[in-house]
């Protein structure tokens, strides 16, 4: 017999979320993620995607994960540490360190993955880590393991960043003081200071950490926000995903050779769990060579996002400050843009509500992933469904 107790706490707080406007409902697609998406019977324009530059679909990754099914099987079989290091594993961490700019790189199984260990893995009781206040969820939780001192700075305030690694230097408490950042923020798509946050680690002797999910494949003509700025050879962490611009599935860590020879004996999650796929590793080292090989989907993909920008800021709507192809559509009140985000669904949209706790109460809002595959057409349809909707609700 199931407890009781437990069964309380469940249904008790599941009501309460629904009640709230906070309990997200997850729906089935029905084939591939792509510009249009197949749920139930309904066709819809994908707007909620990572798959930045529509390479999830792409008939040379295909191609790739295809071949190395046949010739590595379909698993890893092993732990890296043990027998589960395949040669397309190293070839992918060649390549994503050529890519990034580095001296080496290590591959992770998610980006998720990448910030539980590799945080872990330098920082612990001793230390401090300076993060800031929008930092995402595998960063915090990554910080937390560390059992380091966690400092939050205000979200991209320089002089609280300042304030804060001063005092932390000057206090004489840490062995070692990390200040870590998203490279983009992907709630409001905003893009992190870096020049700043690298000369106030040098005054401080700080060691440096991005977080580059959303700026891969983004930024820096595709190689990242770290390359955006120039700062290949001042930031100690390039961490990233391979499951949005890049279109599959897993993460990677890429610094100086000396950091992921340590994180290959002392990071838990490659230690400790399988490694990717031969398809996946295959398929990612196909989809960062033709990003070395050509910006043209990188620069579709920053067209789109500003046509799209430009069509529903010209719609009345409020999308906030991003700087990337990240548009929100800022509603406010949780129950509001939920409703907003379903009325676009009956009209063909997807474009999934986001509200607390992924971001602050009071700012629900529905996120659009405008990809390098979306056609003039179909953004243009898209933003005709949000002026109906938006006009219907009287949020414009």
């Amino acid at each position: 017999m199931s407890s009781t107790i437990l069964e309380e706490f469940l249904n008790d707080n599941i009501a309460d979320l629904k009640d709230r406007g906070l309990y997200n409902e997850i729906e089935t697609v029905e084939g591939a993620n792509g510009p249009v998406i197949q749920i139930g019977d309904k066709k819809l324009i994908n707007l909620s995607s990572n798959n930045y530059l529509g390479l999830a679909t792409d008939k040379g990754l295909k191609q790739a994960a295809k071949e190395a099914v046949d010739t590595h099987g379909v698993g890893a079989g092993a732990v890296r540490t043990i027998n589960g290091t395949l040669d397309l594993h190293i070839g992918l961490e060649r390549k994503i360190a050529a890519f990034k700019g580095t001296e080496a790189a290590i591959s992770y199984q998610s980006g998720f993955n990448c910030n539980m260990a590799a945080i872990s893995a330098v920082m612990d009781k001793n230390d401090a880590i300076l993060s800031d206040a929008l930092n995402h969820a595998s960063i915090i939780d990554g910080c937390r393991l560390s059992k380091a001192k966690i400092i939050r700075y205000e979200h991209s305030d320089m002089e609280d960043l300042r304030r804060q690694a001063k005092a932390a230097a000057e206090s004489g408490q840490y062995n070692k003081i990390m200040v870590i950042t998203d490279g983009v923020f992907s709630m409001d798509g905003d893009i992190a200071k870096l020049p700043e946050i690298v000369e106030i680690a040098e005054e401080f002797d700080l060691i440096t950490y991005v977080d580059d999910a959303h700026g891969s494949g983004v930024l820096g003509k595709g190689a990242g926000t770290v390359k955006h700025f120039g700062l290949q050879d001042k930031v100690d962490f390039q961490m990233g995903t391979l499951s949005k611009a890049i279109g599959v599935i897993g993460g990677y860590v890429a610094g100086r050779k000396n950091l992921i020879d340590w994180l290959k004996v002392r990071s838990r999650p490659f230690l400790f769990s399988t490694a990717v796929s031969p398809a996946d590793a295959a398929a990612s080292t196909k989809a960062i060579e033709m990003l070395m090989e050509s910006e043209a989907l990188n620069e579709q993909l920053w067209e789109n996002g500003n046509y799209l920008k430009a069509g529903l800021k010209d719609a009345g709507f409020d999308i906030g400050d991003s700087e990337t192809p990240i548009t929100p559509v800022i509603i406010g009140e949780e129950k509001k843009a939920q409703e907003f985000s379903k009325r676009l669904f009956d009209e063909g949209v997807y474009a999934k509500s986001i509200v607390f706790p992924t971001v602050p109460r009071g700012t629900g809002r529905v996120r659009n992933m405008p990809t390098a595959a979306h056609s003039k057409e179909m953004l243009d349809n898209a933003i005709a469904v949000y002026k109906k909707v938006g006009k219907e609700m009287g949020l414009i």
